[in-house]
């Protein structure tokens, strides 16, 4: 199962990438975890958001395979717990299906775009460089909790 996360942005401070790359380190195969930053739609002085999420649309596309599950992280997209990601990685490890996480730029997904679903990190406002480091733990916990780790420490009154 390959699991791309493309992230609008690319200047993260070093300590996101660390965090994301020691979680990347952590989940071997057969899941393969990719993470690709794009670079956001030019801002200039004209103040167009909608042109600029049109723009970083076309970017999440243009990297996005064709036949991959499409996930968009948006804060009015559906909270899961950490076992019902666990529970889905399970279903995408055992589909081998591929997917595709999109971190939306500072201006959001343009809403054009037609993920297979929306997930939300947290009803919170997070910053860009949080968001990475959170989606890398929760995929890292996720598998943790699949492969029954001792990692995940809040599952075991539903038999995790």
């Amino acid at each position: 199962m390959r699991l791309l996360v493309l992230a609008l942005g690319t200047r993260m401070p070093n300590w996101v990438e660390a965090a994301v790359e020691e979680y990347r380190r952590r989940i071997p195969a057969p899941v393969q975890l990719e993470w690709r930053s794009l670079p956001l739609a030019q801002r200039g002085r004209q103040n167009d958001p909608a042109r600029w999420r049109r723009e970083e649309g076309e970017r999440l596309l243009a990297s996005t395979r064709k036949d991959s599950e499409i996930v968009a992280l948006e804060v009015t997209g559906r909270s899961l717990r950490s076992e019902e990601l666990a529970q889905k990685m399970d279903t995408w490890i055992n589909d081998h299906q591929d997917v595709t996480l999109w971190i939306g730029g500072p201006d959001g997904i343009d809403p054009a775009l037609r993920p297979h679903w929306r997930w939300s990190l947290s009803a919170l406002t997070l910053a860009h460089p949080v968001v990475r480091v959170v989606l890398a733990e929760q995929l890292y916990r996720a598998w943790s909790i699949r492969v029954g780790l001792p990692y995940h420490r809040g599952g075991e009154e539903n038999g995790w």
